[in-house]
């Protein structure tokens, strides 16, 4: 491996990890808003995973959804921590972090269909889990204000980091 690479690598890895730690606090404790009986709660995580899929390659940015999303869980819904785990790294899927932009086409639809993924992920754990018949309008209901709020947060970061140029300074450093 050339040095070139291996530094494009590290750096990778280390906005990976920003971005992990930065979703384990999004998501356990700040806006953390606990719905349901079931130990689910209400976060703006996942606008941090958004952000990480249009800005770091596909693999790193399923890294920060499990790592991020399955460590939070550890520490408030444990329960939950092996499904949120394939849940967070399969709702990166819709976006795409080849583009320049942050807010192309397909990174604005992208939550929408985040959502389906989540809702149903999150529907099929709830169902294994607790059996309940009710787990689809609860986790409808839970992921349908996750969603929407998450949107909204990653719609004004990646409006934002696009007006600064966060996307071009990190594609000079990993160049």
């Amino acid at each position: 491996m050339t040095e070139k690479k291996a530094n494009t690598k590290i750096r990778l890895m280390t906005l990976a990890g920003a971005m992990t730690a930065l979703t384990v606090i999004f998501t356990a404790y700040i806006f953390h808003i606990p719905v349901g009986v079931n130990g689910g709660y209400v976060h703006f995580g996942d606008s941090v995973i958004y952000l990480s899929a249009v800005l770091l390659p596909a693999p790193y940015a399923m890294i920060v959804g499990a790592l991020g999303g399955g460590i939070a869980d550890l520490l408030t819904a444990p329960m939950w921590a092996v499904a949120t785990v394939i849940i967070k790294m399969l709702i990166v899927l819709p976006f795409t972090s080849k583009s320049d932009a942050l807010l192309t086409k397909r990174n604005i639809i992208a939550p929408i269909i985040s959502f389906f993924i989540s809702a149903t992920g999150y529907y099929i754990a709830e169902k294994i889990l607790f059996g309940s018949e009710v787990a689809l309008l609860s986790a409808l209901s839970g992921s349908l204000v996750q969603s929407g709020g998450s949107a909204i947060f990653f719609y004004i970061g990646a409006a934002a980091f696009q007006s600064a140029g966060i996307k071009r300074n990190i594609l000079k450093f990993t160049s």
